[in-house]
Order: structure tokens, then sequence, then C-alpha cells
């Protein structure tokens, strides 16, 4: 068996790496050329402590393995960050577990990877101011993520809490990234690309602050009863997500396809294959869904596992 760390993650891992990991994950579910199961979402002993696993196979990598992501809510007065990953890949053969992957790093690129693909293919090129709704740890992957594939101008963050919007501001700027905070209703007004990035259960904003031509990242849905965005913003965009079966379950669009279950969701991979042409018009609004999927966290912990073992940088170890 193989074991990961964090450090080796980081040390293998850049974002345009996971751009490409994600971008061919989000084709291989298109395609169907591997499966991806019920999501489990479950609890920890103590209130605000949950943990959910994502799992699913890859069929001509041979691959199949688990995510298991958990939000631990007094970590932050541990110095510990909320959320933490763990990946399993399993032998195919035997079923044993073939290699443990420290997921956290890899989580925050894995997401942001997504975004940026997203947005790569479904922002209008001219765009260049982005808004951030959200300041937490995953924000800073996403700015940076789309940094990468936009010539991004202008950056404007708020959150609910206006020191959490402060301290992002100060660790993109250690970057050389430079992002100011507004009001929400200021970021959503301004932006030619929105990422929302939140645990938010009801709309963060109202749908008429949103410009013609805008595209936005819905991050923050993962299961049930979360939501982002307002359904009158939905009903009158084009709809886009890694896995629309299971964004109308526990994703962003999960609300508006109750009121409208014939709603219209177009998979992402539909779009990079060619298979659909993404936005229609330079007025369009699109939005682009991420509540996650396996296959995501196999492509991208394969490419670290591989890279891993031909530098020499893990060992087998006895279980």
């Amino acid at each position: 068996m193989f074991v990961v760390s964090e450090e080796i993650v980081k040390e293998i891992m850049t974002q345009e790496l996971a751009y490409d990991a994600i971008k061919g994950a989000f084709i291989t579910s298109y395609q169907a050329r591997g499966e991806i199961f019920p999501v489990v979402i479950a609890k920890g002993c103590d209130k605000g402590n949950i943990f959910s696993i994502k799992s699913g196979n890859l069929f001509d990598q041979r691959l199949s393995g688990l995510k298991m992501g958990s939000y631990w809510s007094k970590n932050t007065l541990r110095g510990l960050p909320n959320h933490n990953t763990t990946i399993i890949l399993l032998d195919e053969e035997t079923g044993r577990t073939h290699a443990i992957i420290n997921g956290g790093y890899l989580n925050g690129l894995r997401t942001a990877a997504a975004n940026a693909v997203a947005t790569d293919y479904l922002a209008r090129r001219e765009a260049t101011v982005l808004g951030v709704l959200g300041a937490g740890h995953q924000s800073i992957f996403e700015i940076k993520a789309i940094c990468q594939i936009r010539n991004i101008k202008r950056i404007l963050i708020n959150s609910r809490q206006q020191e959490t919007a402060e301290r992002a501001v100060r660790l993109l700027a250690d970057d050389g990234i430079q992002a100011e905070v507004s009001t929400t209703e200021q970021v959503c007004r301004q932006a030619d690309i929105l990422v929302t990035v939140t645990s938010a259960t009801a709309p963060l904003f109202q749908a008429d602050w949103i410009r013609p031509g805008t595209h936005i990242s819905a991050m923050g849905a993962d299961q049930s009863g979360k939501q982002e965005l307002p359904i009158e913003l939905i009903s009158c965009a084009a709809l886009y997500a890694d896995l629309p079966a299971q964004s109308r379950k526990i994703g962003e669009f999960e609300s508006a396809s109750l009121l409208t279950p014939e709603l219209k969701i177009t998979a992402i991979g539909a779009v990079l294959s060619g298979d659909d042409r993404g936005r229609r018009s330079s007025d369009e609004i699109t939005i682009f869904d991420s509540s996650g999927i396996a296959l995501q966290d196999l492509s991208i912990a394969k490419m670290v596992l591989d890279t891993a073992i031909s530098r020499g940088l893990v060992n087998q170890v006895k279980f």
C-alpha cells in the first residue's frame, strides 16, 4: 500500500495539472466511461461535524475508490482547516487498499480546477472583473485558478464576516494578487465572472443584480438544502453542471428542479467534448453548478500517485 502525504502532494500537483485532470474527468463522466455512486452524507458525534463519501470507478484506467471529505466546525480554534479530505484507491484485482492520499490541499486544487475548466469554456473571453462571495479557505484556491485562465484586472470579495474578507485580501496580496473588499451588491453588479463559495442555505443576492453576459460558478452546494443563487436567476440562465442528476438532488439546482422538473441542465462534459456549444451569446447568463463528483477525485489522485511512484517519492508499506 502507498501512503501519499500532503507534503508530497504539494511537491507534485500544480493548478495546470489539476486543470487537465479535472477536464478529463468531466469528459469521462459525460461519456459514461466510469460510474458515480450515490453520495453518502454522515455526521460526527458532536453537532456541526459532518463527513461525506463520494465513490466511483474509471473503466479505461481500471481504477476504483472513494473520497471522504469532513467538516469539523471547531477546527479553526485548533489552528486547523475545518475541511479535510482523504482519498482511497483500491487494488482492482483484490479490492485491498492500494493507496491512501492526504487530499486536503489536493481537494482545494481539484475543486478550483472544476471552476476554472467550466469558466474557461463558458465565460466571455473579454471578462476581466472577478467577483467572489465567500472568503474562506477554498476561496483563495478559486481566485488563483480563475486568474490562470482569464486576464483578471479587478477582484471584488465579500464575506458575511468583514475580517474574513480582509484576511483573504492579505493572503492574496502575499502571492501578488490584488483584491478588494466590497459589498455583496457591488460584487454582483460589477462582476463579469461571479464565484459563490459558501455554505449558504438561502440566496446570497437578488437576481436583478446580475448583468447580462455574466458567468456564475456556484461552488458551495454539495448536499440537500444548500443554496446560493436565487431561483429567478436560474430560471432565465443557461445551466451547466458536473453531473446534472446529482445537481438536481444535492446541488445548486435542487430547489429550482423541484419547482420545474423539466429544468434543462447540460453536463459540462458535453461542452468540453464539443457536443454542446456552451455560451450562445455575449448577453447570455451562464451558471455552472459544482456539487463534486468522485471521478474528479480518482483522476487527480491517480495523477499524483503515478507521479510520486515514478519520482521515487513514495514506497509501499505493509498494512
